[in-house]
């Protein structure tokens, strides 16, 4: 073994971080993450009590089980734009409607926080799109050369060889064979 063998030295958080880096640019990684953010203050503030001091607010309301709902499916939602991101415009859309019912539905969208995170993850999901992957050098066609590249100075090109015909014989064949001048 040699001592400059790629990789026997890396530490180990460096490989996690670029595996995660690599699998993060093959999907929609911000579109369900705000997805999944957006989802979180939708199911939890109807449920959740607030205590200022002596002063208990309950936020629930009668729609708590259409708000636990809402946030599960978006929950869901942004957790198939991660790992099934062939459906992400769907994923996507379903997250824009889902957001813009929590509205009447849940506290305002969880106080609007769950309202835009879920309608930006939703947006982000529907106009992302995968990357063209980069041929390995083995598998890449070999590039053409430009006419002129690659032959020697001087030399005709195979298209040069061709006889071009000269302004009497181009005439000439327009006029059935006959001569212009006579």
């Amino acid at each position: 073994m040699s001592a400059e063998a790629p990789g026997q030295n890396e530490h180990f958080l460096r490989v996690i971080r670029r595996r995660f880096r690599n699998w993060r640019g093959t999907r929609p990684f911000w579109a369900g993450l705000f997805t999944l953010a957006g989802g979180l203050p939708i199911a939890y503030f109807p449920y959740a009590n607030l205590h200022l001091g002596n002063l208990t607010l309950a936020m629930s309301t009668t729609g708590g089980a259409g708000s636990l709902i809402i946030g599960v499916l978006l929950f869901t939602l942004g957790l198939t734009m991660w790992f099934h991101s062939v459906v992400r415009v769907f994923a996507g859309v379903a997250a824009i409607v889902l957001a813009l019912v929590s509205i009447p539905v849940s506290n305002l969208g969880g106080f609007f926080f769950g309202f835009l995170f879920s309608l930006l993850g939703g947006a982000l999901s529907i106009s992302w799109a995968p990357g063209k992957s980069a041929k390995p050098a083995d598998e890449a066609e070999p590039e053409q050369a430009p006419p002129g590249e690659g032959e020697a100075a001087g030399a005709p090109s195979p298209e040069a060889e061709e006889p071009v015909p000269n302004a009497t014989e181009t005439t000439a064949h327009a006029n059935g064979g006959r001569n212009s001048a006579g």
